[in-house]
């Protein structure tokens, strides 16, 4: 079974469009703006999928092409199996929300090996990051007004998530500079100890 992915899922939409090489599938990914939210800065990456997307027999080798002083390039097309797999993958993923395991989280649920200052320091730096980013994006969206909402859709999203995010982080670093939230070596053994021993009485 082909594992699904984001870049798997662009190749398979694209070919279905019409048959092309990898670099035009690249170029039209960033032309419309989806390498916002599939990665194809890494050109190695759509070539291994598209290797892997090939030996399962989603798509097949049309034909080979060579333009004047350039490399042959392979142009690529749907297979009947490639297309039923991309209507399977793109159904699954728009009905059936997933469990990703972000790094952010992750590092947030141990947040107590930095010191409360430390913290607040790295949540500013990212209070600034999100904010610029989301000025990004407007500028972004502000330049491609003409264009119907259909192909902004996922940018929207994208802005939504970093309009919410921006709003948490921010209220985290108001918490640690009020010092409402905070933590100290001492608390933490006290917090360990007290739940070894809620633990102990459960078992």
């Amino acid at each position: 079974m082909t594992k699904r992915s984001p870049i798997g899922l662009a190749i398979l939409t694209m070919l279905y469009e019409s048959p092309m090489h990898p670099y035009r599938m690249q170029q039209l990914i960033k032309e419309r703006g989806k390498d916002e939210v599939i990665n194809v800065s890494q050109r190695a990456s759509l070539y291994q999928t598209i290797n892997r997307l090939e030996r399962d027999g989603l798509i097949a080798a049309q034909k080979v092409t060579r333009d004047e002083n350039r490399p042959e390039r392979t142009v690529y097309e749907l297979t009947e199996l490639g297309q039923r797999l991309m209507f399977e993958w793109m159904r699954e993923i728009l009905s059936t929300p997933t469990k990703d395991f972000p790094e952010f989280p992750a590092a947030l649920s141990f947040l107590a090996v930095l010191t409360p200052k430390d913290a607040q320091r790295q949540l500013e730096k990212r209070v600034a990051a999100l904010d610029a980013e989301l000025k990004r994006i407007d500028a972004e969206l502000a330049k491609v007004t003409f264009l119907p909402r259909l192909f902004l859709l996922e940018i929207e999203i994208l802005r939504e998530s970093l309009v919410t995010e921006l709003k948490w982080v921010r209220s985290v670093v108001e918490a640690l500079r009020s010092g409402e939230l905070t933590w100290s070596k001492a608390w933490l053994r006290k917090m360990a100890a007290e739940f070894a021993v809620q633990h102990d009485e459960t078992e």
